[in-house]
Protein backbone atom coordinates (compact mmCIF):
# COMPACT_ATOMS: atom_id res chain seq x y z
CA UNK A 1 0.00 0.00 0.00
CA UNK A 2 1.58 3.59 -0.99
CA UNK A 3 -0.41 6.42 1.04
CA UNK A 4 0.47 9.91 0.17
CA UNK A 5 0.96 11.78 3.57
CA UNK A 6 1.71 15.33 2.40
CA UNK A 7 3.35 17.28 -0.57
CA UNK A 8 6.23 14.62 -1.14
CA UNK A 9 6.08 12.05 1.52
CA UNK A 10 4.44 8.61 1.52
CA UNK A 11 4.15 6.05 3.59
CA UNK A 12 4.61 2.70 2.36
CA UNK A 13 3.40 -0.45 4.30
CA UNK A 14 6.05 -3.45 3.96
CA UNK A 15 4.72 -6.68 4.89
CA UNK A 16 6.94 -8.28 8.09
CA UNK A 17 5.81 -12.16 7.87
CA UNK A 18 5.39 -14.54 10.98
CA UNK A 19 6.14 -11.37 12.43
CA UNK A 20 3.86 -10.18 15.28
CA UNK A 21 4.20 -6.70 13.96
CA UNK A 22 2.77 -7.21 10.96
CA UNK A 23 4.14 -4.63 8.96
CA UNK A 24 6.61 -1.41 8.89
CA UNK A 25 5.95 1.73 7.67
CA UNK A 26 8.44 3.32 5.68
CA UNK A 27 8.36 6.57 4.47
CA UNK A 28 9.84 7.96 1.08
CA UNK A 29 10.51 11.55 0.23
CA UNK A 30 10.92 12.71 -2.73
CA UNK A 31 12.93 15.74 -3.82
CA UNK A 32 14.42 17.18 -7.26
CA UNK A 33 17.61 15.65 -6.46
CA UNK A 34 17.60 13.13 -4.15
CA UNK A 35 14.99 10.85 -2.37
CA UNK A 36 14.95 9.47 1.09
CA UNK A 37 13.94 6.33 2.08
CA UNK A 38 13.27 6.18 5.75
CA UNK A 39 13.45 2.40 7.37
CA UNK A 40 13.37 -0.67 4.91
CA UNK A 41 12.04 -3.87 6.46
CA UNK A 42 13.90 -6.85 6.67
CA UNK A 43 15.93 -8.78 4.33
CA UNK A 44 13.26 -11.11 2.61
CA UNK A 45 11.89 -11.18 -0.41
CA UNK A 46 8.16 -9.97 0.55
CA UNK A 47 10.06 -6.35 1.67
CA UNK A 48 12.16 -6.25 -0.61
CA UNK A 49 9.10 -6.74 -3.66
CA UNK A 50 7.28 -4.01 -1.34
CA UNK A 51 9.79 -1.40 -1.62
CA UNK A 52 10.91 -2.42 -5.07
CA UNK A 53 6.97 -2.20 -6.62
CA UNK A 54 6.61 1.15 -4.30
CA UNK A 55 9.47 3.03 -5.94
CA UNK A 56 8.94 1.99 -9.69
CA UNK A 57 5.20 3.22 -8.80
CA UNK A 58 6.69 6.52 -7.24
CA UNK A 59 9.02 6.48 -10.12
CA UNK A 60 12.00 6.54 -7.92
CA UNK A 61 15.42 5.95 -8.69
CA UNK A 62 17.91 4.13 -6.67
CA UNK A 63 21.04 5.72 -7.75
CA UNK A 64 19.69 9.23 -6.75
CA UNK A 65 18.25 7.81 -3.10
CA UNK A 66 19.41 7.52 0.33
CA UNK A 67 18.26 5.90 3.72
CA UNK A 68 17.74 7.12 7.07
CA UNK A 69 17.46 4.44 9.52
CA UNK A 70 15.84 5.19 13.14
CA UNK A 71 17.12 2.11 14.58
CA UNK A 72 19.04 -0.66 14.17
CA UNK A 73 16.63 -3.12 14.77
CA UNK A 74 16.44 -5.68 11.80
CA UNK A 75 12.98 -4.56 10.52
CA UNK A 76 13.87 -1.46 10.04
CA UNK A 77 17.61 -1.46 8.74
CA UNK A 78 18.12 -5.25 7.37
CA UNK A 79 17.19 -4.28 3.58
CA UNK A 80 18.92 -0.71 3.58
CA UNK A 81 22.66 -2.48 2.41
CA UNK A 82 21.00 -4.88 -0.42
CA UNK A 83 19.29 -1.72 -1.97
CA UNK A 84 21.75 1.03 -1.42
CA UNK A 85 23.72 1.82 -4.70
CA UNK A 86 27.36 3.68 -4.97
CA UNK A 87 26.16 6.51 -4.68
CA UNK A 88 23.84 5.80 -2.03
CA UNK A 89 24.20 7.27 2.30
CA UNK A 90 22.78 5.08 4.62
CA UNK A 91 22.31 7.16 7.87
CA UNK A 92 22.10 5.63 11.19
CA UNK A 93 23.26 6.95 14.68
CA UNK A 94 26.67 6.61 15.61
CA UNK A 95 26.38 4.61 18.40
CA UNK A 96 24.34 1.68 16.11
CA UNK A 97 26.52 1.68 13.78
CA UNK A 98 29.72 1.08 15.69
CA UNK A 99 27.44 -1.82 17.30
CA UNK A 100 26.91 -3.27 14.03
CA UNK A 101 29.67 -3.38 12.55
CA UNK A 102 31.06 -4.48 15.83
CA UNK A 103 28.71 -6.73 17.21
CA UNK A 104 28.90 -7.99 20.93
CA UNK A 105 29.17 -12.04 20.23
CA UNK A 106 26.17 -14.07 20.98
CA UNK A 107 28.23 -15.80 23.96
CA UNK A 108 27.88 -12.30 25.96
CA UNK A 109 23.93 -12.94 25.20
CA UNK A 110 23.63 -16.03 26.19
CA UNK A 111 25.63 -15.19 29.81
CA UNK A 112 23.11 -11.92 29.99
CA UNK A 113 20.19 -14.25 29.54
CA UNK A 114 21.22 -17.26 31.10
CA UNK A 115 21.67 -15.55 34.22
CA UNK A 116 18.36 -14.29 34.23
CA UNK A 117 17.10 -17.87 34.29
CA UNK A 118 16.91 -18.51 30.59
CA UNK A 119 17.31 -22.11 29.80
CA UNK A 120 20.10 -23.50 27.76
CA UNK A 121 17.65 -25.33 25.57
CA UNK A 122 15.61 -22.31 25.47
CA UNK A 123 18.70 -19.94 24.26
CA UNK A 124 20.04 -22.74 21.93
CA UNK A 125 15.92 -22.52 20.58
CA UNK A 126 16.06 -18.85 20.22
CA UNK A 127 19.79 -18.20 19.20
CA UNK A 128 18.79 -20.40 15.73
CA UNK A 129 15.53 -18.95 15.60
CA UNK A 130 16.31 -14.86 16.26
CA UNK A 131 15.46 -12.21 13.35
CA UNK A 132 18.78 -11.03 13.51
CA UNK A 133 20.17 -14.61 12.45
CA UNK A 134 17.62 -15.03 10.18
CA UNK A 135 17.33 -11.75 7.91
CA UNK A 136 20.85 -10.27 8.19
CA UNK A 137 24.53 -11.07 7.28
CA UNK A 138 25.81 -10.42 10.63
CA UNK A 139 29.21 -9.87 8.81
CA UNK A 140 28.31 -7.60 6.33
CA UNK A 141 30.01 -4.28 7.23
CA UNK A 142 27.83 -1.52 6.46
CA UNK A 143 29.61 2.03 5.46
CA UNK A 144 27.02 4.07 7.65
CA UNK A 145 26.85 7.67 7.76
CA UNK A 146 26.64 8.46 11.43
CA UNK A 147 23.87 10.83 12.48
CA UNK A 148 23.59 12.35 16.31
CA UNK A 149 21.79 14.80 18.31
CA UNK A 150 20.68 18.09 16.42
CA UNK A 151 22.04 16.71 13.24
CA UNK A 152 19.68 18.26 10.14
CA UNK A 153 19.07 16.30 7.33
CA UNK A 154 17.61 18.60 4.17
CA UNK A 155 15.41 16.55 1.40
CA UNK A 156 13.14 18.43 -1.05
CA UNK A 157 11.21 21.14 1.28
CA UNK A 158 11.51 19.42 4.35
CA UNK A 159 14.15 19.99 7.21
CA UNK A 160 14.49 17.36 10.05
CA UNK A 161 16.87 17.61 13.22
CA UNK A 162 17.82 14.50 14.25
CA UNK A 163 16.50 13.78 18.46
CA UNK A 164 18.17 11.42 20.21
CA UNK A 165 15.85 8.85 21.71
CA UNK A 166 17.85 5.61 23.72
CA UNK A 167 15.34 3.58 25.54
CA UNK A 168 14.13 0.75 22.65
CA UNK A 169 17.19 0.70 21.12
CA UNK A 170 20.61 1.87 22.39
CA UNK A 171 20.74 4.78 20.08
CA UNK A 172 17.23 5.37 18.83
CA UNK A 173 16.53 8.46 16.61
CA UNK A 174 13.24 10.61 16.24
CA UNK A 175 13.34 13.06 12.89
CA UNK A 176 11.29 16.27 12.99
CA UNK A 177 10.27 18.98 11.06
CA UNK A 178 9.38 21.78 13.37
CA UNK A 179 7.89 24.28 10.32
CA UNK A 180 5.82 21.52 9.33
CA UNK A 181 5.02 20.39 12.89
CA UNK A 182 5.71 16.65 11.72
CA UNK A 183 7.88 14.04 14.26
CA UNK A 184 8.78 10.55 12.43
CA UNK A 185 8.91 8.94 15.75
CA UNK A 186 10.48 5.58 14.60
CA UNK A 187 9.17 3.10 17.39
CA UNK A 188 9.70 5.55 20.69
CA UNK A 189 5.94 6.87 20.03
CA UNK A 190 3.66 3.90 18.26
CA UNK A 191 -0.05 4.12 18.88
CA UNK A 192 -1.66 0.43 18.56
CA UNK A 193 0.99 -1.73 20.18
CA UNK A 194 3.77 -0.57 22.79
CA UNK A 195 7.51 -0.41 21.90
CA UNK A 196 9.35 -3.43 23.27
CA UNK A 197 11.66 -1.78 26.35
CA UNK A 198 14.56 -4.48 26.74
CA UNK A 199 17.94 -4.38 28.78
CA UNK A 200 20.96 -3.83 26.47
CA UNK A 201 24.92 -3.93 27.58
CA UNK A 202 25.42 -0.54 26.41
CA UNK A 203 21.96 0.72 28.16
CA UNK A 204 22.05 -0.60 31.63
CA UNK A 205 18.76 1.21 32.53
CA UNK A 206 16.88 1.50 29.48
CA UNK A 207 13.08 1.87 30.91
CA UNK A 208 14.48 5.06 32.58
CA UNK A 209 16.23 6.56 29.50
CA UNK A 210 13.05 5.62 27.49
CA UNK A 211 11.13 7.63 30.27
CA UNK A 212 13.03 10.49 30.11
CA UNK A 213 13.22 10.49 26.13
CA UNK A 214 9.21 10.23 26.15
CA UNK A 215 9.63 13.54 28.10
CA UNK A 216 12.33 15.11 25.72
CA UNK A 217 9.65 14.50 22.65
CA UNK A 218 6.47 15.96 24.89
CA UNK A 219 7.02 19.49 24.39
CA UNK A 220 7.31 19.22 20.38
CA UNK A 221 4.97 20.96 18.30
CA UNK A 222 3.39 18.19 16.38
CA UNK A 223 0.87 17.97 14.14
CA UNK A 224 1.41 14.58 12.56
CA UNK A 225 3.11 11.54 13.37
CA UNK A 226 4.51 9.08 11.16
CA UNK A 227 4.98 5.65 13.75
CA UNK A 228 7.78 2.78 12.62
CA UNK A 229 4.34 0.82 12.73
CA UNK A 230 0.55 0.65 12.19
CA UNK A 231 -1.70 3.55 12.52
CA UNK A 232 -0.44 7.50 11.97
CA UNK A 233 -1.46 9.71 14.78
CA UNK A 234 -1.51 13.16 15.65
CA UNK A 235 -1.21 13.43 19.59
CA UNK A 236 1.54 12.50 20.87
CA UNK A 237 1.25 14.29 23.89
CA UNK A 238 -2.37 11.80 25.14
CA UNK A 239 -0.18 8.61 23.61
CA UNK A 240 2.95 9.53 25.91
CA UNK A 241 0.72 9.82 29.02
CA UNK A 242 -0.85 6.50 28.02
CA UNK A 243 2.48 4.80 27.09
CA UNK A 244 4.33 6.27 31.06
CA UNK A 245 1.37 4.56 32.69
CA UNK A 246 1.42 1.48 30.62
CA UNK A 247 5.09 0.79 32.05
CA UNK A 248 4.13 2.15 35.77
CA UNK A 249 1.46 -0.13 36.01
CA UNK A 250 3.47 -2.91 34.22
CA UNK A 251 6.40 -1.72 36.90
CA UNK A 252 3.91 -2.25 39.86
CA UNK A 253 2.80 -5.44 38.37
CA UNK A 254 6.58 -7.04 38.51
CA UNK A 255 6.80 -5.68 41.76
CA UNK A 256 3.71 -8.07 42.64
CA UNK A 257 4.62 -10.96 41.50
CA UNK A 258 8.27 -10.64 43.14
CA UNK A 259 6.44 -10.92 46.10
CA UNK A 260 8.70 -11.44 49.44
CA UNK A 261 11.12 -14.20 47.81
CA UNK A 262 14.19 -13.76 45.95
CA UNK A 263 13.55 -14.65 42.46
CA UNK A 264 15.20 -14.36 38.61
CA UNK A 265 13.48 -12.45 36.15
CA UNK A 266 12.82 -15.64 34.59
CA UNK A 267 10.57 -16.63 37.36
CA UNK A 268 8.19 -13.64 37.30
CA UNK A 269 8.05 -13.21 33.90
CA UNK A 270 4.87 -16.09 33.84
CA UNK A 271 3.48 -14.49 36.68
CA UNK A 272 3.31 -11.22 34.51
CA UNK A 273 0.14 -10.53 32.46
CA UNK A 274 1.48 -10.58 28.25
CA UNK A 275 -0.78 -9.52 25.22
CA UNK A 276 -0.49 -13.16 23.58
CA UNK A 277 -2.89 -15.85 22.49
CA UNK A 278 -1.44 -18.51 24.80
CA UNK A 279 -3.10 -20.56 27.61
CA UNK A 280 0.34 -20.65 29.80
CA UNK A 281 3.86 -19.46 30.09
CA UNK A 282 5.41 -23.45 28.83
CA UNK A 283 3.12 -22.45 25.42
CA UNK A 284 4.80 -18.87 24.39
CA UNK A 285 7.33 -18.92 21.10
CA UNK A 286 10.28 -19.34 22.55
CA UNK A 287 11.24 -15.52 20.44
CA UNK A 288 8.25 -14.28 22.52
CA UNK A 289 9.85 -15.57 25.69
CA UNK A 290 12.89 -13.53 25.14
CA UNK A 291 10.86 -10.24 24.18
CA UNK A 292 9.64 -10.76 27.29
CA UNK A 293 11.89 -11.78 29.60
CA UNK A 294 13.82 -8.58 28.24
CA UNK A 295 11.22 -6.83 29.17
CA UNK A 296 10.64 -7.86 32.44
CA UNK A 297 14.69 -7.78 33.26
CA UNK A 298 14.38 -3.89 32.10
CA UNK A 299 11.53 -2.99 34.76
CA UNK A 300 13.80 -4.91 37.62
CA UNK A 301 16.58 -2.55 36.64
CA UNK A 302 14.53 0.49 36.28
CA UNK A 303 13.25 -0.56 40.24
CA UNK A 304 16.81 -1.04 41.40
CA UNK A 305 17.73 2.15 39.99
CA UNK A 306 14.88 4.08 41.46
CA UNK A 307 15.97 1.90 45.01
CA UNK A 308 12.83 0.38 45.32
CA UNK A 309 14.56 -3.19 44.60
CA UNK A 310 18.14 -5.02 45.03
CA UNK A 311 19.49 -7.59 43.14
CA UNK A 312 22.02 -10.01 43.97
CA UNK A 313 24.11 -12.82 42.81
CA UNK A 314 22.51 -16.37 43.68
CA UNK A 315 23.74 -19.78 42.60
CA UNK A 316 25.15 -18.41 39.27
CA UNK A 317 22.10 -16.45 38.93
CA UNK A 318 20.87 -12.82 39.46
CA UNK A 319 18.07 -12.51 41.87
CA UNK A 320 16.18 -9.58 42.81
CA UNK A 321 14.33 -9.14 46.21
CA UNK A 322 12.50 -6.73 47.73
CA UNK A 323 14.43 -5.22 51.15
CA UNK A 324 11.07 -3.62 52.42
CA UNK A 325 9.23 -7.45 52.83
CA UNK A 326 12.05 -9.83 52.08
CA UNK A 327 12.64 -12.02 55.01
Amino acid sequence: MIEEITTSLYRVEVPLPHNPLKTLNSYFIKGRDRNLIIDTGMNLPECREALLSAMAKLEIDLNRTDFFITHFHVDHVALAPYLATRNTKIYLNQKEAEMLNNPLSWETYRSFYLAHGLSENEWQTMEQHHMTQSYQDGQLQIDFVGLAENDVLQIADYSFRCIATPGHSPGHLCLYEPDKKILISGDHVLFDITPNITSWPSLENALREYLINLDKVYPLDVTLVLPGHRRIESNHRRRILELKEHHRARAAEILTALGKDAKTAYQIAPLVTWDISCSSWDQFPTPQKFFALGEVIAHLKYLEGEGTLRSQWQNGQVVFFNPSISG
